[in-house]
């Protein structure tokens, strides 16, 4: 992993489509929650994952994964079967009407935001710009 983070992740636009008919700020795939509950069982310490943003790639933001030991003042929390994901405050904007899925495919595997706010991304997916 880079940097420590806790997970790889890519971003994908999603045009003409609103992912979640709810208030959530984000909606997990079953398989995202499987792999959350998986990255949470060594860490007995850690209350969810962080998702949060920042400046990266040729595109200019990337998500960040990591482990929260806390959710801060600000922040968004979203608990769905089971598992939690605090949302960082600077992420918020950039989540809203997401859904993060877990893909496997023989050469990686990695969360992958389905996001239908952003305008585009960079050749890879790390990065994305609003």
């Amino acid at each position: 992993m880079v940097g420590g983070a806790v997970a790889t992740a890519t971003v994908r636009a999603v045009k003409n489509k609103r992912l979640i008919p709810t208030r959530a700020a984000l909606v997990l795939t079953q398989s995202a929650v499987g792999r959350v509950k998986q990255l949470l069982q060594d860490k007995p310490d850690a209350i969810g994952l962080r998702v949060g943003v920042r400046q990266r790639g040729c595109n200019g933001l990337s998500y960040t994964l990591d482990y929260a030991s806390e959710k801060k003042k600000f922040d968004e929390e979203v608990e769905q079967d089971g598992v939690r994901v605090i949302i960082d405050s600077k992420a918020q904007l950039t989540l809203l009407g997401t859904e993060m899925d877990y893909v496997e495919d023989k050469l990686s595997s990695e969360f992958v935001f389905n996001n239908p706010n952003i305008k585009g991304t960079c050749g890879c997916g790390e990065s994305f710009s609003m």
